[in-house]
């Protein structure tokens, strides 16, 4: 349900090209372009610092116990924000969920909350077209692509939350939201927290940041959300207390939740992932007791 409109793909090649095409090409103060040989060979160096840079994290990472991906936990993670998502932890009923929740985003859906307007369901059709050309929501991939962006219906209407409905029954439409939910959100937060020095309840903050707030660079997406918590607290990678910089992250979040909608419920921070915080449960070790939006949730 990512609730923010820019997405962090393809960053570094946009920045890295981008600049030469700001300004007219016959402006005075525009910077000559270099040749085009000098440009692809800052490119090349670019990625080869790219990829030399991920193969050193993707080292830090396998030392490291699996956290929020170890099946257990990763489990855990889909329960608690389906309680916030869906007000159940059984998760694996909501494949099949469509609504318009009136927050301009479009229609909500699925098991993750995918939305119409923020580029992820779209997204997520699309890479299922690929795969399975005939499948019932193929035909609504134009009105889609149209609608994306904003709260529209406009070639929706009055098909298309029936299509997703039973669409969801195919166990083929279940694995792609699984592998999308994974892919877009689950994997890269995990990743992150792992490298920010954070454990278990940590990873899951940002997991649930990122799908609330959308894996964006604007002023609430949760890159732009870690950043000024950042400037708060040192992450325990920077030798700063985890306790102490999860607390100035919630901080932030809590921050941009009202001032988006000052009377949002706060209820994913408040009395979910600030009460484990409080309790020191770390490594978000079941029991777990919360509440989301007035209903107690237990798991044991």
């Amino acid at each position: 349900m990512r609730r923010s409109g820019v997405l962090l793909l393809a960053a570094v090649p946009v920045l890295a090209t981008g600049m030469y095409f700001v300004m007219p090409a016959d402006s005075a103060d525009a910077p000559a372009a270099p040749p085009a040989a000098t440009a692809q060979s800052s490119l090349e160096d670019a990625k080869d610092r790219a990829e030399r840079e991920r193969k050193a994290d993707d080292a830090v990472i396998a030392e490291l116990p699996p956290g929020l991906a170890a099946p257990a936990k990763k489990e855990l993670a889909q329960q608690l924000v389906a309680s916030a998502e869906h007000s159940t932890t059984d998760w694996r009923t909501t494949y099949g969920s469509i609504e318009d929740q009136g927050d301009g985003c479009g229609y909500t859906a699925g098991i993750i909350g995918f939305c119409t307007g923020t580029h992820d369901l779209l997204t997520l059709v699309e890479r299922y077209t690929e795969a399975h050309p005939d499948n019932r929501l193929a035909s609504y991939l134009p009105a889609l692509r149209e609608v994306d962006g904003s709260d529209s219906h406009d070639g929706l209407d009055p098909g298309f939350t029936a299509a997703w409905e039973a669409e969801a029954e195919v166990p083929a439409f279940r694995e792609a939201q699984e592998e999308e939910r994974d892919r877009i959100y689950f994997a890269p937060a995990v990743r992150l927290a792992k490298l920010d020095g954070l454990g278990t309840l940590g990873q899951f903050v940002y997991f649930d940041a990122m799908v609330f707030h959308g894996p964006g660079t604007d002023a609430d997406g949760f890159y732009s959300l870690r950043e000024r918590a950042m400037r708060q607290a040192d992450t325990p990678a920077e030798g700063g207390s985890e306790k102490g910089y999860l607390n100035a992250f919630l901080d932030v979040r809590r921050e941009a939740l009202l001032t988006r909608a000052p009377d949002r419920d706060t209820s994913r921070v408040d009395t979910a992932q600030r009460r484990f915080l409080k309790a020191g449960n770390l490594g978000l070790d079941t029991p777990l007791v919360w509440e989301m939006y007035g209903t107690r949730y237990t798991l044991p």
